[in-house]
């Protein structure tokens, strides 16, 4: 298992002025690097690239979704600026080496009403559209992307594995998957090992290990021994990144709906997660073994 820090943990948006997230993230002994890319003209691809081949540091590559790139939108120029940004976002991943590009894809972050049946479902038609014409734009450039269910406070269109399931079958691309986020499960699922079994190896291609409250890995009520027998017997071969707010954006922290500290520090979160983690799985993986 490939340990993995998102840089939302310390900075929102992150920027070339926040490159030295880097270091830190590999001081720390992470494996991988995850970049949220919020804006990416506030980013120095090519000093990024450099830096992380430096420290040999890993990437993978997450998105934001407001309300302005929303693929599911009934604003036409707001389906484009969605999918224009997926596609910008798939060919960082590429260029950065990033096996996967994350998110809500779908729809818009703090997206949540009751509407019509005939409206939902025009929503949803507009949706799949917009992930086959994703998804064969992934495939040129060998990027999974990963549909990820969030909680029923944050969408309205896609919170179970179940429906992620369902809208990835529709969409009939082996380069569109699915990503969990042990948080949003918490939420929305019975039982988190059996959705992960349930979705699978073939269509399970990135988990953000996320605690209850989003805050540090070990110290909530999340059942991670279960979790990671799950990935186990699956035979998961992905990345296990922890994706919380330290320094949410105004924007994000009403989206996400963080209002206070997640943790005495963003550094401590991310260096005592990463402990819990590779206490945890290694454990797991010397019982599998025998």
């Amino acid at each position: 298992m490939q340990f993995g820090a998102s840089t939302f943990i310390w900075a929102s948006p992150f920027r070339t002025e926040t490159f030295d997230l880097v270091y830190k993230v590999k001081d720390m002994g992470y494996d991988i690097i995850e970049v949220a890319v919020e804006d990416k003209d506030l980013i120095d691809w090519a000093k990024l690239k450099k830096i992380v081949k430096d420290t040999g540091l890993k990437v993978t590559i997450s998105g934001a979704f407001g309300p302005d790139r929303d693929i599911s939108s009934t604003d036409a120029t707001v389906r484009a600026q969605g999918l224009q940004y997926i596609k910008d976002c798939i060919a960082i991943a590429a260029d950065m080496g990033s096996p996967v590009f994350g998110g809500p894809v779908y729809s818009a972050v703090g997206k949540t009403r009751i509407v019509s049946a005939e409206q939902k479902q025009q929503e949803r038609n507009w949706c799949v559209e917009n992930l086959v014409k994703a998804g064969l734009i992934a495939r040129e450039a060998g990027v999974v992307i990963g549909v990820e269910p969030l909680n029923r406070f944050e969408t309205d269109m896609i919170n179970t594995a179940d429906q992620a399931i369902e809208l990835i079958r529709e969409v009939d691309s082996p380069f569109v998957k699915i990503l969990l986020d042990t948080f949003h499960c918490n939420i929305e699922e019975k039982n988190i090992p059996a959705t992960i079994r349930k979705v699978g190896k073939d269509l399970l291609c990135h988990i953000q290990g996320n605690e209850s409250d989003r805050g540090t890995p070990g110290t909530g009520h999340l059942d991670w021994q279960g979790i990671s027998d799950a990935l186990a017997d699956i035979g998961y071969e992905g990345a296990l990144v922890i994706e919380t707010f330290g320094a949410p954006s105004k924007e994000l922290a009403r989206a996400a709906s963080i209002w206070r500290p997640l943790a005495n520090s963003a550094d401590e979160l991310a260096s005592e997660g990463l402990a819990f983690f590779k206490k945890q799985f290694t454990r797991s993986a010397e019982a599998i073994a025998g």
